[in-house]
């Protein structure tokens, strides 16, 4: 598979491609989530959700510092009414669409020419929902059997765009940045990456751009 990226000739050959999951693997749409939450009783999930750089439960639940009954238990005192932790769960995985499967052949097709890997912000409600729909979709056990290896940060405790998260991703894969492919459609992660010498590419989903459109047989 050829890289079809544009730009520069990189002072390095790509050896290894990071990949972003949410909008960039598994299609996203946010809208769902903050019109379910609403119809739920929770007015200002839009905004909280929002603010990228506050200090609040998202993040948290992200990183994995807090648990997921914990997570519900702080959203139920959020909403005017009572919910069940099913309503939760239904809600906040309405974000979550599919993985398309021409995504899944590109990564098949990638494997053995390049080292893969999927670096995400998650939390354990949608990674055992995703991952679910994912091994009914493709027959696929877990995604360690699509890439070499998996960084979700509520695993590890690290979060983008935080430099902490590029940085044990390097040490623990004993990859090279120079030599590496960094995919998201997050502008700031993209830039954090860039600036530790990676080689970045920001997807541009919302203009139709999808990952199978960088690369050609």
């Amino acid at each position: 598979m050829n890289i079809l990226i544009p730009g520069p000739v990189p002072a390095a050959p790509i050896k290894n491609i990071v990949f972003d999951f949410g909008g960039v693997i598994c299609d996203l749409n946010m809208q769902r989530t903050y019109d379910r939450f609403k119809e739920m009783g929770m007015h200002h999930f839009n905004t909280a959700y929002s603010v990228s750089e506050q200090e609040d439960i998202f993040r948290s639940y992200e990183r994995g510092n807090i648990s997921s009954a914990e997570f519900r238990d702080i959203l139920k005192k959020l909403f005017d009414q009572p919910v069940t932790d099913t309503q939760i769960d239904e809600a906040w995985n309405a974000m979550l669409l599919d993985i398309p499967l021409p995504r899944v052949r590109l990564l098949e097709k990638l494997r053995p020419q390049y080292r893969t890997f999927i670096l995400s912000n998650s939390n354990e409600i949608h990674y055992h929902h995703y991952l679910q729909n994912f091994t009914i979709q493709t027959g696929y056990n877990n995604f360690e059997e699509l890439v070499e290896k998996t960084y979700f940060s509520f695993k590890i405790h690290l979060q983008k765009p935080g430099k902490e998260i590029f940085d044990f991703v390097l040490h623990d894969s004993g990859i090279d940045s120079e030599e590496t492919l960094f995919i998201d459609d997050s502008t700031p992660n993209t830039e954090t990456a860039k600036k530790m010498g990676f080689q970045v590419w920001r997807l541009k989903p919302e203009q139709g751009e999808d990952i199978t459109d960088l690369f050609t047989e």
